[in-house]
């Protein structure tokens, strides 16, 4: 295995997300889903959150976007670079944030539970995202907020944690939940 020091978190970042897209395609990916809305919907019970940070689904993320309860979606700016959740009524978003990905439009809101999607994640409950840190910049602004990342098993990776990273509560995968 090579050494955390080693990894260059780009390069490991596309080969995860070739590898989310190969498993997408496969039978199994239905099954992974559904393994996963099971676990999720139970703990959100037990959470009992009063509103619900989701995200919209990318290619190969877990779809959380019929999720029960009151949501909110998050919109990203270039800038200044920031994230801010929005109110969802759960209609399909009509309008995009300036990467281009469908948000809400509704008022201005702090979840207090987050669904955070992971293209990779450590034990250590620590994810790659996509490389721009709005989610970790979000969270450490709101440090109180219970995070639950959302990963495919096979993402699995072991990189070196920077400065700017924020660890999440929990992670789940269609095989385990992971409170580190």
């Amino acid at each position: 295995m090579t050494p955390p020091s080693s990894v260059d978190r780009s390069l490991l970042r596309r080969g995860l997300l070739a590898g989310r897209r190969a498993f997408a395609a496969t039978p199994a990916f239905a099954a992974a889903e559904q393994a996963v809305r099971q676990s999720l919907l139970p703990l959100l019970a037990q959470l009992e959150p009063e509103l619900l940070g989701v995200y919209w689904p990318l290619e190969g993320e877990f779809d959380v976007s019929s999720l029960p309860g009151l949501r909110a979606l998050p919109f990203a700016r270039r800038e200044p670079v920031a994230m801010q959740y929005r109110r969802w009524d759960g209609a399909p978003p009509a309008v995009r944030d300036e990467f281009d990905i469908p948000t809400a439009t509704g008022a201005l809101a702090v979840p207090d539970v987050v669904l955070v999607p992971c293209v990779g994640f450590t034990r250590d409950g620590f994810r790659l995202g996509y490389g721009g840190g709005f989610f970790d910049r979000w969270l450490a602004e709101h440090p109180g907020v219970t995070t639950i990342g959302l990963a495919w098993s096979g993402a699995e990776a072991v990189f070196v944690v920077e400065p700017h990273d924020r660890a999440l509560t929990l992670i789940l995968t269609e095989r385990e939940l992971i409170a580190p």
